[in-house]
């Protein structure tokens, strides 16, 4: 298992950079949306949906949500200006509070939706939509003075959850003992988090001093560290409601991986609050 995982990540993570700098942001905004409608897919699981066809429909239905939004947007003006994606990232924020909660008093808060497919779909689309517009946004940013701009942003916020996770990982395994949501991810300690932070913190920083990202330090570091702890929460949210549907994987398209979902559960969280704290707020 181990060496699949490597294997696929020594293949996608050159993909995923070549897709940040290398496509137009019409280009990437695509690559992303495929992404969303595979993740929506694997949404229908956790919300209920055993149908093949009915997950199906669930995808195309996201996409064309989506896609909706894309055209309801003027030509030629920065999105994360616009209402539409404003109050789509400020929902994010009020989304992921509440989500902080159901992990908190889980498993009593899942009374309250365990047997609500709608409900569990509406916490799809808080969690899928979100993040879309946070990539696209932060991809977009700078665009006309700096096709690249918004590229270093992206790699930078992918980084720092690559990096929290793996020093969680690796702080977890060295010195972990106490544990962090027993009830939700009983792997998760409290070392690990604090491990990952650490590494998160050390990332902005060598990342802030070599890479022009035009920032004040510690604005950087401070929304940077609240995106590393919304990484972690976007995981251990994706693991409750897995629990919750009895399954260990979201779905198998990415050998030694699992699912989408299982790839870019802490992404879903950190990518729309770091836009809409660094974009919105700063």
């Amino acid at each position: 298992m181990l060496k699949y995982r490597i294997i696929t990540a020594l293949i996608l993570i050159p993909i995923v950079i070549a897709a940040l700098f290398l496509l137009p942001p019409l280009g990437f905004a695509i690559v992303t949306l495929a992404v969303c409608m595979l993740a929506a897919w694997e949404w229908g699981q956790l919300s209920g949906f055993s149908s093949r066809s009915q997950r199906v429909w669930l995808a195309i239905l996201c996409g064309f949500l989506l896609v909706a939004m894309m055209l309801s947007l003027p030509a030629y003006r920065q999105s994360v200006h616009l209402p539409q994606v404003t109050m789509t990232l400020w929902a994010s924020l009020v989304w992921w509070i509440a989500a902080f909660l159901m992990v908190i008093f889980y498993p009593a808060s899942a009374t309250l939706w365990r047997n609500s497919r709608v409900l569990r779909l509406v916490f799809g689309l808080l969690t899928i939509v979100p993040f879309f517009w946070g990539m696209v946004a932060l991809r977009q940013y700078g665009y006309a003075e700096n096709h690249h701009t918004g590229a270093w942003w992206l790699l930078y916020v992918m980084l720092l959850v690559w990096g929290a996770d793996s020093g969680a990982f690796l702080f977890g395994k060295l010195f972990g003992k106490h544990k962090l949501a027993p009830k939700v991810s009983p792997g998760k300690t409290w070392e690990g988090l604090i491990g990952g932070l650490v590494t998160s913190a050390l990332i902005s920083w060598l990342f802030g001093r070599y890479v022009p990202l035009n920032v004040v330090p510690a604005t950087l570091l401070m929304c940077s560290v609240v995106a590393a702890l919304a990484s972690v929460l976007g995981d251990l949210t994706e693991s409750m409601f897995k629990r919750e549907a009895g399954i260990k994987d979201s779905g198998n398209l990415i050998p030694g991986h699992g699912g989408i979902l299982d790839r870019i559960d802490s992404l879903t969280a950190a990518v729309p609050v770091f836009a809409c704290l660094m974009l919105l707020v700063f």
